[in-house]
């Protein structure tokens, strides 16, 4: 990653990233929309979310969202059992990212560091742009647009 391009995320951020990570989905014109974290900070502390939405179109669009019901409204349409799933899938990603033969902290739960029901829909969106299987996050872009509130121009999906 180019330095003005992590200068760009601390910017979006509104603070300089506390890890390592990679810029997995941007938007058309080349702007970072969502981050891939390491699962260690640098001093060893875990970092649970391994998806992070920096866009912040996107970011305010979602919270929008949650603001009206959303975090309910989606535990209801997509339920529990699938939930559940898209948590361990997460858990695992970005547990095997784990230096081999850590011994310390690791990271907990799943999207977001979740480990049961939904806490955070933009943690959801960003797992699912960036080409995870996240039932919560399809049903977020599906509502970003159906309610009109996608940014004119969204990231790109990355498909895996």
């Amino acid at each position: 990653m180019s330095t003005a391009e992590r200068d760009r995320v601390a910017e979006l951020l509104g603070r300089e990233p506390m890890g390592e990570f990679v810029v997995v989905v941007h938007r058309p014109g080349g702007e970072p929309a969502v981050l891939r974290n390491e699962p260690l900070l640098p001093d060893g502390t875990p970092m649970p979310t391994r998806y992070w939405l920096c866009d912040p179109a996107l970011r305010s669009a979602i919270g929008t969202l949650e603001s009206h019901g959303g975090v309910r409204e989606a535990e209801q349409a997509v339920g529990a059992a699938a939930i559940a799933a898209a948590h361990a899938v997460y858990a695992a990603e970005r547990d095997a990212a784990l230096p081999a033969g850590h011994r310390g902290h690791r990271p907990s739960g799943g999207v977001g560091g979740t480990r049961e029901g939904v806490k955070c829909l933009h943690a959801h969106y960003a797992h699912w742009l960036a080409g995870g299987e996240d039932p919560v996050g399809a049903w977020v872009h599906v509502q970003l647009r159906d309610r009109g509130l996608m940014p004119s121009v969204p990231a790109v999906r990355i498909e895996r």
